[in-house]
Formats: structure tokens, sequence, C-alpha cells
């Protein structure tokens, strides 16, 4: 799966963000070692410390179907280009890193163009176990 495949599986799963509050729509696509592809969106809640990230709804997803390992996640923001993952985010991202290849971070650029960093360079010296 490319890049460019995993940024429009994302753009189609903010669509169906909950996002009433911040009205700040935000998908994700991550692609599982396994080769298979996970989507999630951002939802809202009233009480905000309940609130879901994209990344992290993905990610659990993913989760929930076996998956232990993840070589890439794209991120899309609405409203926002080069939506980067927040810290809990990034933070959940590295505990599934792919050990053999690590994990690519996929954000679209101002100019429409796909930008990649990998979660280490994302969030340098991650907590670890």
């Amino acid at each position: 799966m490319t890049d460019e495949e995993l940024m429009e599986k994302a753009k189609e799963a903010s669509k169906n963000s909950y996002s009433p509050y911040s009205k700040f729509p935000v998908g994700a696509c991550l692609l599982a070692s396994s080769g298979k592809t996970y989507i999630g969106t951002n939802v809202e809640n009233a009480s905000y410390g309940a609130t879901i990230c994209a990344e992290r709804s993905a990610i659990v997803n993913a989760v929930v179907n076996g998956e232990r390992e993840i070589d890439a996640i794209a991120i899309y923001g609405q409203k926002m280009k080069m939506c980067a993952p927040c810290g809990p985010c990034r933070q959940v991202i590295a505990e599934f890193k792919s050990k053999s290849k690590g994990t690519k971070v996929i954000l679209e650029g101002e100019d429409g163009t796909l930008k990649t960093f990998d979660i280490d360079e994302l969030l340098p010296l991650g907590f670890e176990l």
C-alpha cells in the first residue's frame, strides 16, 4: 500500500469524525506489519478527557484485530495541514512501532505533498519498557 493510498483512507475516515465541540475532524489509517490497514477517526465527548484521537482509534482497531506492530500511519486533519499527532498519540504509536523497520508517520504538507517522519523523530527518548 502506498503512502498516497493510506492518506486517502485517512481522508475518508475523517468524514466520520464525531467532533461537535472542537469542529476539528481528523482521520487516520495505519498499515500494520501484517499488510492489513485499519482506520480511525476522532470521537469527542462532553467529558473532554474521554475524547479519543483518530490515531488511537485506528490503533485500538488494529489491536482488537490482533495486530501489534505498525509500519506506517497516515494522519489527516480536514482543517489543518501537517496535522501531527499529539503527545499521547505519539507515545501510543511508539508503543506499537515495527521492531524491524520503525514506524513512519505520514502527514499532508501545505502544498498537498506528503511528508514522512519516523516516530522516533517525533518522540525522541520516548518511554519504553
